[in-house]
């Protein structure tokens, strides 16, 4: 029997099959949104701009849901892509990289009540950390709260910028300065809120004659000083914003601003040195540059953000930047994360206004049509006043304002560096760029780019107004200027203390800081911070300034001074400080992914293979990406140039105190006791 088919039906099921196979394409692939996420994430977005949310503000976008839940469940990325019309995997990427951003899967997770962080960084595990960390789990399980257990998670984290103050715990947003068992329950149990904590108003003196600190630390305690910070109507009376003004509104010359500017020998004090009046003027001119190659009609692009401007939109390559052309943009890094650095925090918390003043002088003589202010997440307090002053600025300007935005970090030391923190502002992974093009000329949106530290802009009115002689007046030891230097450690009296550049660490600690801890003597120091190298006492007599210390095989940095006794190890230092490198190495290059976690584990031996960690070290230095791999040996080579003695390379020096209280002390060379 043979069947047949009549082409009509053939027809029908060839159209039928053809309509299932486009309903198939048509779904998307991967995990798709519901709509009460699309809505919980909408609603933390605010209102959806005509032209769609900004891709730059990605990680503003993650800590506002962050901030909301305490966590970022998986979920919630899924609707953020899907609202941001961005692959998910981008978002992800982005998310995961940062270390204050948890994600979470699962319907059933949830972010704990509360969040602890003790700091563990080098000069907090020197006043305590460690055992603090051991002891507070334990508390806490036994601590009742709302009829059951405490649900309060416990991390070690790296430096949070209150050095001086160690060691600290934060809960939530709330930090606990001088950290004890007690201090901590006591902060926990008061239940801060996750959405309203901020750390408590900073102590604070008014000083607007910067120059009558040059011989006296910046006022750091509490009996010294009054609790308040210059507001904006304080600042105007005592001549603030006049010198701003007179420059934007054609009363003063530019050229002029940016002579004096040259000739004070001020440089940039975020840790690179570069001269600041230099990088003004290249940046300038690579502005200009840039406006005459560009037609006028493509000159005229809207700034990301609100209120007009005349930048591409962001994420514009190298080479759309440069067909359109047009002006500079400036962008301001306050994340110093270096540990032992927290001197920033200290003059913003005192005077947001005189450094407002700074980035509105800069941004006129540059020619810079926007202002990007990058600041570091664990400075939840120093945002909401840096806010408010911004506020306050736009409510009552002195003068036509550029575009400022202020831009939260998310946890990573590596932003600190010029071109991640770019890469950070456009809401990408903060990974550095390869170099050339230099930032100043293909930089943050694929414009030419001022970069500056907090506090090179703080000097700014002072030496418009006073003149550049002022600033290069003071120094010591051949030096010229003034150096804000984080003191920390085994002093009596640790704080940011201003001082001439080329003070010795001998005199900034007998003079600035009250001498060392009673029963302490000065064993090592650290001249900048954790990448600045580890330097031994019978060299406390060199200037510490910028290229004076690169004989020795350090650099002064951020000017952060850590100082060891007789009670510490130069090498637990040196450990301590490579495993914050390794911790927040970006992974974006091998030699410092790699480099940094196998000189950790060699570096826990009680004799060092000498051989082994001086080639790792010449590997790191010459082929990581950016500093943080070239500046991590650092510490190795102090340690087997100055200290040989604590790693099993030679016997104990008869000049030197021995170590006391080290945990290790037993493992020492020829049997060396505490």
């Amino acid at each position: 029997m043979t069947l047949s088919t009549s082409p009509s039906a053939t027809f029908l099921a060839t159209e039928d099959d053809m309509r299932e196979r486009i309903r198939r394409k048509s779904r998307l692939k991967g995990r798709q949104p519901e709509d009460a996420e699309m809505t919980e994430v909408a609603l933390l977005l605010g209102t959806r701009p005509a032209a769609g949310y900004r891709r730059d503000l990605l990680i503003e976008y993650l800590h506002r849901i962050n901030d909301h839940f305490g966590v970022l469940h998986d979920r919630h990325l899924v609707a953020l892509a899907k609202q941001m019309n961005l692959p998910m995997a981008e978002v992800y990427e982005v998310a995961s990289f940062y270390h204050h951003f948890e994600i979470v899967r699962g319907e059933g997770a949830q972010a704990p009540r509360l969040v602890l962080r003790v700091c563990d960084s080098l000069s907090c595990s020197m006043a305590g950390a460690r055992e603090l960390l051991a002891a507070l789990p334990e508390r806490l399980r036994a601590m009742p709260l709302g009829g059951g257990q405490c649900d309060v998670q416990v991390q070690a984290v790296p430096c949070v910028g209150r050095c001086e103050q160690a060691p600290v715990a934060v809960v939530h947003q709330c930090p606990v300065p001088h950290a004890t068992v007690d201090a901590v329950l006591e902060t926990v149990n008061s239940r801060p809120n996750r959405d309203l904590a901020l750390h408590p108003q900073a102590l604070a003196a008014i000083n607007f004659d910067i120059a009558a600190l040059a011989g006296h630390s910046v006022p750091a305690r509490p009996g010294e000083v009054s609790p308040a910070h210059t507001d904006l109507a304080t600042y105007r009376a005592h001549g603030g914003y006049q010198t701003a003004a007179a420059l934007v509104n054609g009363e003063m010359d530019a050229e002029a601003v940016l002579a004096a500017m040259e000739d004070s020998g001020l440089r940039g004090l975020g840790g690179a040195g570069f001269p600041a009046g230099r990088k003004w003027r290249i940046v300038r001119e690579q502005a200009a540059l840039a406006a005459r190659r560009a037609a006028p009609s493509e000159a005229t692009a809207p700034v990301p953000g609100e209120g007009g401007g005349h930048l591409p939109p962001g994420g514009s390559g190298p080479r759309e930047a440069e067909e359109r052309g047009g002006t500079a943009v400036m962008a301001v890094n306050i994340d110093e994360g270096e540990p032992g650095t927290f001197k920033d925090r200290t003059y913003l918390e005192r005077d947001p206004h005189r450094f407002l003043e700074g980035v509105l002088i800069a941004a006129q003589v540059v020619g810079t049509e926007a202002v990007y202010i990058y600041l570091r997440d664990e400075y939840h307090g120093c945002r909401a006043l840096l806010q408010k002053a911004l506020d306050d600025l736009r409510a009552e300007p002195p003068c036509p304002l550029p575009h400022i935005e202020l831009r939260r970090g998310a946890g990573a030391y590596i932003c600190g560096e010029e071109s991640a923190m770019i890469e950070s502002i456009e809401g990408k992974r903060g990974e550095p760029r390869m170099r050339p093009p230099y930032i100043a000329q293909v930089g943050l949106f694929g414009r030419p780019t001022l970069e500056h530290n907090f506090e090179t802009l703080y000097w700014v009115r002072d030496i418009v107004e006073r003149g550049p002689q002022w600033f290069a007046s003071f120094g010591r030891n051949g030096r010229k200027g003034l150096r804000s230097f984080s003191v920390s450690g085994r002093v009596k009296h640790p704080g940011v203390k201003l001082a001439p550049a080329g003070i010795t660490v001998q005199e900034l600690i007998d003079e600035y800081c009250g001498g060392m801890l009673d029963g302490h003597q000065l064993y090592a120091y650290l001249p900048g911070g954790a990448s600045g190298g580890i330097l031994p006492a019978h060299l406390n007599n060199i200037p510490l300034d910028f290229d004076t210390l690169q004989p020795y095989g350090c650099f002064i940095g951020s000017a952060a001074v850590i100082v060891l006794s007789q009670h510490d190890r130069a090498r637990d230092a040196a450990l301590n400080v490579m495993r914050f490198f390794e911790h927040e190495s970006c992974g974006q290059c091998t030699p410092c992914r790699v480099g940094t976690a196998k000189a950790a584990a060699l570096m826990e031996a009680p004799q060092w293979d000498a051989d082994l960690l001086d080639d790792l070290a010449q590997v790191m230095a010459d082929a990581s990406i950016c500093g943080l791999g070239q500046a991590a040996p650092n510490p190795i080579r102090c340690i087997h140039k100055y200290f040989p003695h604590e790693v099993g390379e030679g016997p104990w020096p008869g000049d030197l105190p021995k170590p006391r209280n080290s945990p290790l002390a037993e493992q020492l060379p020829g049997g060396v006791k505490p």
